[in-house]
């Protein structure tokens, strides 16, 4: 029998964000054992150095300390010929409130096991556990453990459901994906096609529970039923960190960490869901499809993962932007929102991708290629030079389903390449092709279809929304924003200062020499202020002349600006009422 890799947890200084972390390993490399932790996590493609929040580190073996010699930013290795087991100590500063690292305090503590447990090299496909202990110092909290990590059953000390214990995972890969949640979160549950769902929400909240269950139960069922029953997962939970202003999501293979803002969860009494309700509802929608799409179907590239540097694939068009595509149609298929609000968010995301020049100069596919460099590393000048794959890469879905169903009379869609995708690659663990989604719709389109798909995908220019949305008897207008002039910026507001996010390609803030960075002081004589700003604009006429100081470093500069006419660039989608017989069928089992 193999002789599991062996973890301990704690969380031994809450207030100073301290987990401490051992790692037992029995038979160690005769040649000198390595070990590592993972410089970025799936789903999230940036390097981010987890191993810089290791504060210390010691090991020893038969009682006696043996040196770790550090091998480069994220890897250590012990001397060649130690016999028996060897344990690692070490501690790791947890305060990164978000769904990728850890996070520690008195009130709660979250990690991921990318940003917690070293990996021991040649060790990686070896059954694992790990003991979860409770807090030190809160010991009358009353803390539980939210996790979709299996519990140890029948093994000495093995956990309770949402008890402090051991648990267990198959291997080094699925032990770093059921993130954990200890605190004394709000818990609900349900069930879906048979499956155990669990939500736990940490942070002060007034969360309605009984109306999100309702709501998450049909959506998760949706899901489950397009891939095909039985769900790929025995039990799944939903961990919810609710905050002021946050949100975020990251995929787990049983599970997802979720951040929102608090306003947006449902509270006892709302009528009508909310537009932040809707939202909550979509990123749960988004994260759970990732459970078929991107964590059992994946790209080649990520077949296995390596942790230690970038993992490129040119096909996050289709593993993010499909995942963004059906997220809020589940939500209209689940009969969670109408037509209307389907029909509003779709607009946004049309909106989204139509204001962006970079759309221009970055096609789909190079955005999910260039995603570490690019996407994750967003600057003033992101809208000007990139495509979000996820937003582009949804409408690349909508315009391939609305063929695929218009061509096939109904016969074929998006869902069937999807239920493909998941016999072939999802059930097999093959992993796809970087070509694999092109000759897949040859198969169910012809050549031409492929041929159509990969030049969405590869090439910038825009794509066919009206002619396609005409198919299933939806109408495209574009509409003004605003219908003052603008000066082509977006701003934020910093305390008592507004300063300038972006300056847009083409703009009369790009032509007059306004920059990025600069900190509006007045327009006209005027004190700018997030309050003033559109107002006093509002008040010319498109072609009237603006002075506008502003601050650049500690410097008061003067620019002056030709306001110019506002552009019709927002989307407006509405039912045409004049659609033939057939599109309405189309829209009908499209949405159904």
């Amino acid at each position: 029998m193999i002789t599991p890799v062996l973890y301990t947890i704690q969380a031994v200084q809450p207030a100073a964000h301290l987990f401490e972390v051992s790692l037992r390993l029995a038979e160690p490399d005769p040649a000198g054992q390595v070990f590592s932790l993972p410089a970025w996590i799936p789903g999230s493609y940036m390097i981010r150095e987890f191993a810089r929040n290791i504060v210390s580190l010691s090991a020893e073996a038969g009682g006696k300390a043996v040196p770790a010699t550090k091998l480069d930013k994220h890897s250590w290795r012990l001397p060649a010929g130690i016999q028996g087991p060897v344990t690692l100590r070490y501690t790791v500063y947890a305060w990164d409130l978000s769904v990728r690292s850890a996070h520690l305090d008195q009130t709660h503590g979250f990690f991921n096991g990318t940003s917690v447990f070293l990996a021991a090299h040649g060790h990686e496909d070896a059954p694992h556990r790990v003991d979860i202990r409770p807090p030190k110092g809160l010991e009358d909290a009353r803390w539980r453990v939210a996790t979709s990590l299996p519990e140890a059953v029948g093994e000495k000390g093995a956990a309770e459901r949402y008890g402090f214990g051991l648990y267990r995972a198959d291997s080094y890969d699925d032990l770093i994906d059921h993130p954990v949640e200890m605190g004394t979160f709000t818990l609900g549950e349900f069930e879906a096609c048979g499956v155990p769902h669990a939500v736990a929400i940490t942070g002060r909240h007034d969360c309605d529970m009984g109306r999100l269950l309702a709501d998450l139960k049909p959506v998760c069922e949706r899901q489950i039923r397009l891939f095909g029953e039985p769900a790929p997962m025995s039990r799944y939970v939903f961990l919810t960190t609710a905050v002021g202003d946050g949100y975020g999501g990251l995929e787990h293979r049983a599970s997802t960490a979720l951040l929102c803002s608090r306003a947006d969860l449902p509270h006892v009494g709302m009528d009508e869901a909310t537009d932040g309700y809707r939202q909550f509802l979509g990123l749960c929608s988004h994260e759970y499809f990732h459970t078929w799409n991107v964590k059992r179907i994946k790209p080649a590239a990520f077949v296995p993962y390596r942790l230690a540097e970038e993992n490129y694939t040119r096909l996050l068009w289709a593993f993010e932007g499909f995942t963004s595509y059906y997220d809020d149609l589940m939500l209209v298929r689940s009969q969670r929102i109408g037509l209307d609000d389907y029909l509003k968010l779709l607009a946004k995301t049309i909106t989204q991708v139509h204001k962006g020049s970079g759309r221009h100069k970055q096609s789909v596919a190079e955005s999910s290629f260039e995603a570490w460099t690019k996407y994750y590393r967003q600057d003033e000048n992101s809208p000007n030079a990139i495509v979000s794959y996820y937003t582009k890469g949804a409408l690349v879905a909508l315009l391939l389903d609305l063929r695929l169903r218009a061509e096939s009379h109904g016969a074929r869609s998006l869902d069937t390449l999807m239920q493909a995708l998941w016999q072939r690659h999802g059930q097999t663990g093959i992993g796809v092709a970087e070509d694999g989604i092109f000759a897949l719709a040859a198969e169910l389109g012809g050549e031409a279809l492929a041929g159509w798909l990969q030049e969405l995908v590869e090439v910038t220019a825009e794509l066919p929304l009206e002619q396609a949305l005409r198919r299933v008897g939806l109408k495209l207008a574009w509409e003004l924003a605003s219908p003052a002039p603008g000066i082509g910026v977006r701003t934020v507001a910093e305390g008592e200062m507004l300063k300038i996010a972006n300056v847009f390609d083409g703009g009369a803030a790009q032509a007059a020499g306004l920059s990025a960075g600069d900190v509006l002081v007045a327009i006209d004589g005027l004190k700018a202020t997030a309050g003033s700003f559109d107002k006093l604009l509002a008040r010319r006429l498109a072609g009237d002349s603006a002075k506008i100081h502003v601050f650049r470093r500690d410097e008061l500069m003067r620019f002056e600006v030709e306001l110019r006419a506002p552009l019709a660039d927002t989307a407006k989608l509405a039912v045409d009422p004049d659609a033939r017989a057939n599109a309405i069928a189309l829209r009908e089992a499209w949405l159904a």
